[in-house]
């Protein structure tokens, strides 16, 4: 084997006759009990592939079931086999590439929206300059004093990238993001 194409050791690895790499959404329903999100977890870690977004929330109380949305990076064949061993663990119901099923419905992407708080300081024209970007973003100002807003933003991920990139040097001190909710279009449920 050629050296330039010995694995890294990554689940990444990619030699030039395969796939590129891409960004894909799984949307996983699952018992909600102790140790499944740590299950879950587990098998990205433990075959080296990489989390970008994670997001889990009990959706249907009574039936006591659980919606995990991670967005991970992989070639189509790796993304797959993700797929594939999420469906062996034993309380997980449903695994849905919502990226695949968009692409199946002629979207380019599911509906992917996040959540972000970001405090922002600052005083006079600074101040005033912070309040004019949070109203052009749609962000909305969940407290603030004379000293520091706290800006809530809803949107798509680039949306708030770009919105904590503006506000940096206006005197950003701290971001929190929930990571990504994911759903498709259309009458169909998961």
């Amino acid at each position: 084997m050629n050296a330039h194409l010995q694995p890294t050791g990554s689940a990444y690895f990619i030699s030039p006759e395969t796939a590129a790499a891409e960004s894909h959404t799984l949307s996983i329903l699952v018992d909600n009990e102790p140790g499944v999100l740590a299950r879950v977890i587990g098998l990205f870690s433990g075959r080296g592939y990489n989390i970008e977004s994670l997001t889990v929330s009990e959706t249907e109380h009574q039936a006591h079931l659980s919606r995990i949305t991670i967005v991970t990076r992989g070639t189509p064949h790796v993304l797959e086999q993700i797929k594939a061993q999420l469906e062996r663990i034993v309380p997980v119901h449903r695994v849905v590439d919502l990226t695949v099923r968009a692409r199946e419905l002629g979207q380019e992407r599911p509906i992917e929206r996040e959540v972000a708080l970001i405090k922002v300081v600052g005083e006079g024209e600074t101040r005033a300059e912070t309040l004019r970007l949070a109203d052009a973003f749609h962000a909305k100002v969940v407290d603030a004093t004379v000293e520091h807003f706290i800006l809530e933003l809803t949107g798509k991920s680039s949306k708030i990238d770009q919105f904590v990139a503006i506000v940096k040097p206006l005197g950003l001190i701290e971001v929190c993001r929930t990571g990504i909710a994911a759903m498709n279009r259309g009458s169909q449920g998961m």
